[in-house]
């Protein structure tokens, strides 16, 4: 059996101010042609297949775009769980209904894992479906109060698995956890504080494939896999190769899995160097966070640079030097606004400024504070 392993499309997600819907419907057309040149078998996607719990509309005609094509049109079933980032209600809707149509949507917990069979000429495979759930709502669909963390709820639907599964069938996991020895990236919300969201892989063991969502970064540990996210969704990713798992499984269950790499419409970059070289090299339409590294104040970078890099995401100063000292950006955070003016105005000018230009700053630095106030927005 053939079948492709993604996650964390996080549909609907702003970049900073740029919404990426259009990059995230340039990828999905690849996972569609892919599923047809490769003539798969099934797909699955490991959760957080949008971005928060109540998705805007481009997000959600996106994915019900994605959906007809692949099982009305290709006839290929989607097995889908919800991960952190999905309301687990509304994937459920309707999620009876549409299993006719091939799409298989889990996002409530249930008192044991459902599954879904798929065959091919080797017989049976078992899907199991384990959506991500906050261990209070497994602590209610199971009457169970003893499950106080993840860990205690993945170990709990586990050994139920184990002990019904029939000897010899195929299987697979979907889950949507963090599994101990994974690389996390910044734009992953946590799971759960001081460790009791974290799973070890060896819980997995079991299974023939392990598709797991939640890490954005593509991994292995031990059986199971991270496909990782659908695109570089921070800066922590710029070194992250995009890609989906496209898995073959033989008749014994053993499996062969290759990495398809997935090509952005637009890279998300960092790019690091003095003010006037970024200034004068080449211009880019790729997602961009610029590192300066002038010593000096720099008046207006950040609107100067988008004439080069419209898709500017943000600007870091590692240092700067101030009133003729060499600072860390930390260092400057903790001066105040007097300080910091008396030192960029020295900076710029070569003089002090008198008490009379020091009481025009500090009214007109309470003014913008007062209209800020006023109009928060």
């Amino acid at each position: 059996m053939r079948f492709i392993h993604t996650a964390d499309w996080h549909l609907g997600r702003i970049l900073e101010q740029f919404h990426l819907t259009d990059d995230q419907d340039y990828v999905l057309d690849q996972l569609i042609a892919l599923a047809k040149d490769l003539k798969i078998d099934a797909f699955l996607i490991s959760g957080d297949v949008y971005d928060r719990g109540i998705p805007p509309p481009e997000a959600v005609e996106l994915l019900s775009k994605f959906v007809s094509r692949m099982t009305l049109d290709l006839k290929i079933p989607i097995i889908l769980i919800a991960g952190n980032h999905d309301s687990r209600e509304r994937l459920d809707f309707g999620a009876k209904i549409l299993e006719r149509s091939h799409l298989h949507m889990f996002g409530a917990g249930t008192p044991i894992v459902p599954y879904v069979e798929l065959s091919d000429a080797h017989g049976p495979v078992r899907f199991y479906a384990l959506p991500y759930a906050e261990p209070a709502e497994w602590r209610q669909v199971l009457s169970n109060n003893t499950i106080r963390d993840h860990k205690a709820g993945f170990e709990h639907y586990i050994a139920g698995i184990r002990a019904e599964h029939p000897k010899g069938l195929r299987s697979v996991i979907l889950a949507h956890c963090f599994s101990i020895g994974g690389q996390e990236s910044d734009s992953e919300r946590p799971l759960m504080l001081g460790g009791g969201g974290q799973i070890e892989s060896t819980l997995f063991d079991m299974f023939d494939y392990t598709a797991l969502g939640h890490l954005h970064r593509p991994q292995q540990i031990g059986k199971a896999w991270y496909s990782g996210s659908l695109l570089k969704y921070s800066k922590s990713e710029v070194n992250h190769e995009k890609s989906v798992n496209v898995v073959d499984m033989d008749k014994t269950g053993a499996c062969v899995v290759d990495r398809i790499k997935l090509e952005p419409r637009r890279d998300l970059r960092v790019i690091d160097g003095l003010f006037e070289n970024l200034m004068f090299g080449e211009a880019s339409d790729d997602y961009i966070h610029v590192v300066l590294r002038d010593a000096h104040p720099i008046l207006d970078a950040a609107n100067r640079l988008r004439s080069r890099y419209p898709l500017l995401l943000g600007l870091s100063r590692p240092e700067i030097q101030v009133a003729g000292t060499r600072l860390e950006a930390s260092a400057m955070a903790k001066m105040s606004e007097d300080q910091l003016f008396e030192a960029f105005f020295t900076e710029m000018s070569g003089e002090k400024p008198n008490a009379e230009l020091m009481q025009v700053f500090r009214e007109a630095a309470g003014a913008v504070r007062s209209s800020m106030m006023e109009n928060p927005s």
